[in-house]
Order: C-alpha cells, then sequence, then structure tokens
C-alpha cells in the first residue's frame, strides 16, 4: 500500500529495472483500463533530437499569455521529478504525485499477468500524465514531449492537433538505427492521418523521410526555411532578435531572452504551431500575446547563467548537435572570452567527437563524472582529449572548484556542460 510521496517515487524509479521496450500496446492497455483519458486532450506533440525543451516551453508560454491553462509532460527533470508533469510551468504537487500512483498501481499490476509484460517507468509517467490532464486537472492544452524516437515512444497513443519534429541528429542511435534516413522514420512516427506536421528538419535525406510519411497520412506540411523562414536575423546582448514570415502572418520584430541560434529555429517552430492552430480556430490569441510569450520564455539548464563573477554558464549539451549549438552560441557572444570548459557525459554518447569539438573553443577543459548509472569515468573523457590544457577529477564538486580558482582574468568564463542529468546536479548546487 502507497500512502507517502517517498514510496510514490519508489515505486515509479523501481520501474527503471524492466528498462526501455519501444511499443505502444502496454500504453493502450493501461488507457483502455484508464477509461482513455488521453481522448479528452487538446494535445500539440513534439519529437526530435534536440530543442524539444525550448520547444514545449515556447509553446507553453504563448498560449499562457492567452490566458490558457496548459500541461506539459518534458524530460528528463532539472530541479524535480514533478516538473515532468506541470501545469502552466507549476510541476504537480506530491499530493496529487502520490495519488495518481495510487489510482494507476492496481492497474500496471493486472498488466504483468497479461502477456504484454511489464510497464517502464516512462510508460508509467505517461500514463499519469494522460491520466492527471485528462481527468484530474482538464487543462485547455497539452504539450507532450517525446522521451525517445517518436513511432513506438510511449506518448505516440496522443492524437494531436498539430505535431512538430524539432530536428534529426544522431542520438539514441543503439535504438533508433545508424543513419539519418533511419533515424527520421522514427521520429516520423509521430506523424498521424491529416494532422498537421511542422519541422526544422534539415538535411536532404531527413526531409525526404518526413516529406514521404506526411504524404502518405495525408497531412499537410510546414518546413522551416522552405513553408515559413526566419529573417532578420541578429545577436543581441543578451538574447537574440529575428522576423519570422509565415504562410498565416509575418512577424517583424521578435526577441528572445534564450541565446543562440538554435533557440530562434525552436521559437519558429512553436510560432508556426500556433499561427496554425489560431488560423484554423482552435485557439484565440494575439500576435502581442505570442511575441510576449516568445519574449519571456526561459528554459533551465539551457545556456543559463548562474554566476557572473566569474561568468559561468551552464548548459545541457548532451550530444553531438547540442555541442554543435553550444559552440556556435559561444563564437556568436563571447567570442573574445576565455572559455573553461567541465565537461561530463554518459556512456551511450559519441564522445569522443564532442570532446574533440570542444576541445577547438577551449583554453582549458576539465573532466569529471557524477553518479548516475550510465555516466562515462572521467578518466575515459581525459584520454580521450589531447587539449594542451586538460585536467581531470571524478569528482564534479571539486572539479568546478578547480577550474573557479584558476579563472581569475576578467576575461575567463567557465561553461559547465554535458548530460543533462550532470547539469540537474550542478545546477542544484551552484544555485543553492
Amino acid at each position: 500500500m502507497i500512502t507517502t510521496y517517498e514510496e510514490a517515487l519508489d515505486w515509479i524509479h523501481n520501474r527503471l529495472r524492466f528498462g526501455i521496450k519501444p511499443g505502444l500496446e502496454r500504453m493502450e492497455w493501461m488507457l483502455e483500463q484508464l477509461d482513455f483519458p488521453q481522448q479528452n486532450l487538446n494535445a500539440i506533440h513534439v519529437a526530435g533530437t534536440n530543442g524539444k525543451g525550448s520547444t514545449v516551453s515556447y509553446l507553453r508560454n504563448m498560449l499562457e499569455e492567452a490566458g490558457y491553462k496548459v500541461g506539459t509532460f518534458t524530460s528528463p527533470y532539472i530541479e524535480t521529478f514533478n516538473e515532468r508533469i506541470s501545469v502552466n510551468g507549476q510541476p504537480i504537487s506530491n499530493e496529487a504525485m502520490t495519488a495518481l500512483v495510487q489510482e494507476i498501481k492496481p492497474v500496471v499490476e493486472r498488466l504483468e499477468h497479461t502477456n504484454l509484460g511489464s510497464a517502464t517507468e516512462f510508460e508509467v509517467i505517461t500514463v499519469m500524465a494522460f491520466l492527471y490532464f485528462g481527468y484530474h486537472e482538464s487543462v485547455d492544452y497539452a504539450v507532450f514531449e517525446t522521451g525517445l524516437g517518436g513511432r513506438y515512444d510511449s506518448t505516440n497513443v496522443v492524437n494531436p492537433m498539430v505535431s512538430i519534429i524539432t530536428n534529426i541528429g544522431f542520438d539514441h542511435m543503439a535504438i533508433l538505427g545508424d543513419t539519418v534516413e533511419e533515424i527520421a522514420s522514427e521520429k516520423a512516427g509521430i506523424i498521424k492521418k491529416e494532422v498537421p506536421i511542422i519541422t526544422g528538419a534539415e538535411q536532404v535525406k531527413a526531409l525526404d523521410v518526413i516529406t514521404e510519411e506526411a504524404k502518405s497520412k495525408q497531412a499537410l506540411l510546414f518546413v522551416l526555411g522552405k513553408d515559413f523562414d526566419i529573417k532578420n536575423y541578429e545577436p543581441l546582448a543578451n538574447g537574440e532578435g529575428f522576423g519570422l514570415n509565415t504562410p498565416y502572418g509575418i512577424f517583424e520584430d521578435l526577441k528572445l531572452n534564450m541565446l543562440g541560434y538554435h533557440q530562434v529555429k525552436n521559437a519558429a517552430l512553436a510560432l508556426m504551431a500556433v499561427c496554425y492552430l489560431k488560423e484554423k480556430k482552435k485557439l484565440s490569441i494575439s500576435n502581442e500575446q505570442m511575441i510576449k510569450g516568445i519574449q519571456h520564455t526561459k528554459w533551465n539548464g539551457r545556456f543559463e547563467i548562474v554566476n557572473e563573477h566569474p561568468l559561468t554558464i551552464i548548459d545541457g549539451a548532451h550530444n553531438a548537435e547540442g555541442i554543435d549549438s553550444l559552440l556556435s552560441t559561444l563564437r556568436l557572444h563571447y567570442e573574445d572570452r576565455n572559455i573553461h570548459l567541465v565537461f561530463s557525459c554518459l556512456n551511450d554518447k559519441s564522445a569522443d567527437r564532442m570532446v574533440q569539438e570542444l576541445e577547438t573553443i577551449a583554453a582549458s577543459i576539465t573532466f569529471t563524472s557524477f553518479d548516475f548509472p550510465r555516466a562515462r569515468a572521467a578518466q575515459e573523457l581525459y584520454e580521450m582529449s589531447t587539449h594542451h590544457n586538460k585536467h581531470m577529477d571524478e569528482e564534479w564538486k571539486k572539479a568546478i572548484a578547480y577550474v573557479k580558482e584558476k579563472a581569475t582574468d576578467e576575461q575567463d568564463m567557465i561553461v559547465i556542460t554535458g548530460s543533462l542529468y550532470f547539469i540537474s546536479e550542478v545546477r542544484a548546487f551552484l544555485l543553492k
């Protein structure tokens, strides 16, 4: 019998032993038992390799600005586990989380006696989100971020009003495939019959796959750079400025508080989705509310300044594409600085490529590790590096202290990057 939040969380985390099991049969079975809560939702579905969380955040802020109650389902979390299921940016309460576990635990246990087997941790949390938004909290809109891939991701039982694929990159290749086409095919699995799809994917082969899938599902396709496009981009002191042409209207003077050209693309995808829904009378929102929502958006752990002296930035660049975006942002906004990097990542990432890329911009690079089952040892990362000024410490707090001691010049800045699980721990520590 589960009576406390701690017991509820333990029960959820205990599902981790069932690993990752792609497929939707367990999800469909559980949701049927719970009377199909996902059918009560006005949903937006977001997949892609990078930028999903930011895109979800832009969507939420615009809808909230227009007075709507917005549920978001995201992963992983940065501060508390509960933030994965949030309403208007507020994580679900411990009490509500406990009540949800009490409600779905019997269903999950019954599932174990079927030939479908046991539900994974991610499946359990996804069912909880559907149940919470569909029956308990009745939100106006619910924005769902896929965990991994798309086609067999447990969020893919939702029937959205519009879908977004942010981009395609090489991540989770052991599960999604080795080529751009294979990965694009998995992400394109979220495309539903006659549900519009908006994408920022740029590779020709990836776009071919998405276009083909959209055609076969009679889904209207909007491609960034073709059907809607960014114009008059300029880096600002504390953000980015740009305009956007869409088939449903033109935005001249948009401003972001988040840094990086990749954030301009994420914001453009979110804007296009909202413009489409507005055009189809699925929501009521003014251009001014969209502009405000975009400008107010922040996303913890993504190029976030956590200290001014020395300037310290944390960024969850957890794969090669994320590192590319981080480097382009640093070159754009901090080219004249001495950049001292602290890096840690997971075992299943292409660490050698990430290390090579980071070395191109680093005045010094310090490798570390953290307490997580799949965290890579600092020693391994250190051995991959050919940088003339490198250091390592398996304990990340000591690694950061070491770099802080060295960064005494006015031009020095510290950038701590890598796994989002790592950034989550670092952020809590540094902001405390």
